[in-house]
């Protein structure tokens, strides 16, 4: 979460020392997406233990029991690594249209420290209050802010097709980011009853009590 704050207090620096380090896609992954994926993840969780959720129509608040909350996690998780995942693709793909050479390392490395800010919001998504929505356009508009810099230090375009790569990746990028919010505040409303009463039996049979 810090290097997420770097990334937009100074982020020319310190996409020049993520473009020196050259981390390959386990290690990003590993020391730097999964841990904060986690955090928040352990921060909203708590928030709907213990300060509830907007559920059911019409809506009313509803604390979270521990293996509920665990699983409206899991499923945000699994959408953001997803994301991620999806995001390189989409990146080195557009690239390529661009006639650009890109490995898929420099395109995920764009897109997960890209990403950061974002995630880094959704601790806000555990106050009640919040609308997903809003901590939503905070996040992704710092995304695209950060990337600005980003994609010309790490993907390295010629520079005519620098701004088009950045323009129309970080446009699809808010898109896919815009649908798995979308997913994730149904499954909160309650609209995927099946899934969520298939991962609740299935944590609490791991997590007795």
């Amino acid at each position: 979460m810090i290097r997420a704050l770097l990334l937009v207090l100074e982020p020319q620096r310190t996409w020049d020392r993520i473009a020196t380090e050259g981390r390959s896609v386990a290690r990003t992954f590993w020391l730097y997406v999964l841990p904060l994926l986690l955090l928040t993840c352990a921060v909203e969780g708590l928030g709907m233990h213990y300060w509830g959720e907007w559920r059911g129509d019409p809506l009313r608040l509803k604390q979270l029991t521990v293996p509920e909350a665990i699983a409206h996690q899991l499923v945000h998780l699994a959408v953001n690594v997803a994301l991620v995942f999806f995001g390189a693709k989409m990146f080195k793909s557009l690239g390529e249209t661009f006639h650009g050479q890109h490995t898929y390392q420099q395109a995920f490395t764009v897109v997960a420290y890209g990403l950061g800010p974002f995630w880094s919001l959704r601790v806000l998504d555990a106050v009640p209050a919040v609308s997903p929505w809003v901590t939503y356009v905070l996040g992704i508009t710092l995304t695209i802010a950060v990337l600005y810099h980003g994609v010309p230090r790490v993907m390295m375009p010629d520079p005519p097709q620098a701004f088009g790569l950045y323009l129309i990746g970080s446009l699809v990028l808010a898109l896919a980011a815009g649908i798995g919010r979308f997913l994730l505040v149904w499954l909160q409303q309650g609209r995927f009853v099946q899934l969520e009463s298939l991962l609740v039996r299935c944590i609490r049979h791991l997590w007795p009590g």
